[in-house]
């Protein structure tokens, strides 16, 4: 059994108090954007210009569309408090995603980019940000497992009172299993980039190899029934494998990888 007992709280500016949380998913945004720069110096076919660009309008569309997801989540909560619906709690690792690629998406269609070649350079990047994040939600708490049975040897019981998790009660570590799974697709997009065409075939393996994890994850993490006794990730998870794997039989095919890659 393991105790995490860091103070969720990093430090306090006057009455405002600055999370671990949100260090490191700007952290996690950091790697996202420094990974693209990379791959830009390392030749791809992007400018910095549209790296910084798509940056600028990807983190917006991702908060945007993940606090969305989130209030329809917690519906019941923020027609009861709507001014908290502005502020920055409640940001979903998936929302961010989805919010993000919409944004992009679009911006790639007035720009001179094709979304399929970016995303599959940024694929790699983006599920080791968020092992990056996830270990933000581990100090912070949320995102925390249902409770663990008496034999679990590796639970974690949370013991600081500004943990969002329930105190002092053992609980399955989905936050680790997640950083876990991450880091191992990380290393399988790697290996598999340059092998698959067209353009865009990496990424909708990363998207369906994640909504698969967020299927299942779904029944040993904390959360309210949406619909069907199935959380809202688990039911966007659904969807995307719903278009994720019929694109990858019925367009992805296998490539000898080029020798400039």
């Amino acid at each position: 059994m393991l105790t995490i007992s860091i103070d969720p709280i990093a430090f306090t500016i006057g009455s405002i108090s600055v999370r671990w949380y949100g260090i490191m998913v700007a952290l996690a945004v950091l790697v996202v954007v420094l990974w693209m720069l990379r791959e830009v110096r390392r030749g791809a076919n992007l400018s910095y210009d549209t790296i910084l660009t798509a940056a600028l309008v990807g983190i917006p569309s991702a908060v945007i569309i993940s606090k969305l997801l989130h209030v329809i989540d917690r519906f019941d909560f923020y027609i009861q408090n709507p001014g908290q619906i502005f502020g920055f709690e409640g940001l979903t690792i998936y929302g961010a995603i989805l919010g993000a690629v919409l944004g992009i998406w679009i911006y790639s269609k007035f720009s001179n980019f094709q979304f399929g070649y970016f995303a599959d350079l940024v694929a790699p990047s983006v599920i080791l940000a968020q092992a990056v994040g996830r270990v933000g939600c581990t100090i912070n708490g949320c995102c925390y497992g249902v409770e663990a049975p008496a034999w679990l040897p590796w639970s974690v019981v949370y013991t600081q009172p500004e943990s969002y998790a329930p105190l002092g009660v053992a609980l399955h570590p989905t936050q680790l299993y997640e950083i876990i799974f991450c880091l191992i697709v990380f290393g399988v997009l790697l290996r598999l980039r340059g092998h698959f065409k067209p353009d865009g075939s990496l990424f909708l393996i990363y998207l369906g190899l994640y909504s698969l994890w967020r299927v299942g994850i779904g029944f040993l993490r904390d959360g309210t029934p949406f619909l069907f006794g199935l959380h809202q990730a688990q039911l966007i998870g659904i969807i995307v494998l719903a278009i994720a794997i019929p694109l990858l039989v019925l367009k992805t095919r296998w490539v000898e990888k080029e020798a400039s890659s």
